[in-house]
């Protein structure tokens, strides 16, 4: 942010803040300049952000869930063949949401898509070392603990993880003005 002199008053000809074209006098007021002008605040922008980007999840959730489902069933895939190719049409789906949703105004193309599907690797591997732990560390050994490991805080963090690293590394803040982290 800058502060530059400019004339005060609204315009030209005489004012009640400028001196006289006579008297060669010229009061001026600070102008700032690189501050967003009227618009919603941060905290609204920041939940409308929050707000695209679970909408963009939700319908990347469906889209991975369906698709294995239908890869386990009626094509009869294996499991992993059918989850590697279920998360990368996740993924697919989730950074098609962002981009021409939540981040419409920011840049977009094979690098952003790259370093998105990094992310989306990394919650996946947060999610797997949740159930690891919870499993092999823990003790935990049901489908009811693996589920709330995995699928319950496992995919808490992981969704933050994926936040950040999309509003961060992704999309890079283009588009919005200021940072919810400071």
């Amino acid at each position: 942010m800058s502060v530059t002199e400019h004339p005060a008053g609204p315009g030209p000809g005489p004012s009640p803040n400028r001196g006289s074209a006579a008297s060669g006098a010229v009061l001026t007021e600070p102008v700032v300049r690189g501050v967003a002008g009227p618009g919603p605040r941060p905290r609204a922008r920041f939940l409308r952000e929050v707000a695209g980007f679970a909408a963009a999840g939700l319908l990347a959730y469906a889209a991975d869930l369906g698709l294995f489902l239908w890869l386990r069933g009626p094509a009869g895939l294996d499991p992993l063949t059918a989850k590697a190719l279920s998360f990368l049409a996740g993924c697919s789906v989730a950074y098609a949401g962002n981009a021409l949703g939540t981040y419409r105004h920011a840049a977009r193309g094979p690098r952003q898509y790259a370093v998105f599907f990094a992310v989306n690797i990394a919650g996946a591997l947060v999610q797997l070392l949740c159930i690891a732990v919870s499993h092999y560390g823990l003790g935990f050994t049901s489908r009811r603990a693996d589920t709330v490991s995995g699928a319950g805080i496992g995919m808490a963090i992981a969704t933050v993880l994926r936040f950040w690293g999309t509003r961060t590394l992704v999309f890079r803040g283009e588009g919005r003005v200021g940072s919810w982290t400071g």
